[in-house]
């Protein structure tokens, strides 16, 4: 699996009800060809982040065939997870820094 696009967003929260912060990624991925989740067009992973301070977890996430523009019925192994929870936190830690 690798990931070739991403796009960035915070997820704000008016009521002040969620502790920590809330983001959404969308991960354009590429996967190999004997993986079940091919697609030509390649997938596109919706993934909530949730931020407590310095912890960083993945609350939900959701996977879409581009050429149907459908969502797949399929969970992502426990590698392919961290793999992702740890791209969306480098660019997370990245996105802090460059603020500053």
């Amino acid at each position: 699996m690798e990931i070739t696009q991403y796009s960035l967003e915070e997820i704000k929260d008016p009521t002040n009800i969620i502790e920590g912060k809330r983001f959404e990624f969308l991960l354009d991925v590429e996967v190999d060809e004997e993986d079940e989740l091919f697609s030509e067009a390649g997938i596109e992973i919706r993934v909530l982040i949730g931020q407590n301070g310095n912890d960083f977890s993945i609350l939900n996430y959701f996977i879409t065939d581009k050429t149907e523009n459908k969502y797949l019925d399929f969970a992502l192994e426990d590698d392919e997870e961290e793999m992702i929870l740890t791209f969306c936190r480098e660019q997370l830690t990245k996105e802090e820094f460059e603020e500053l």
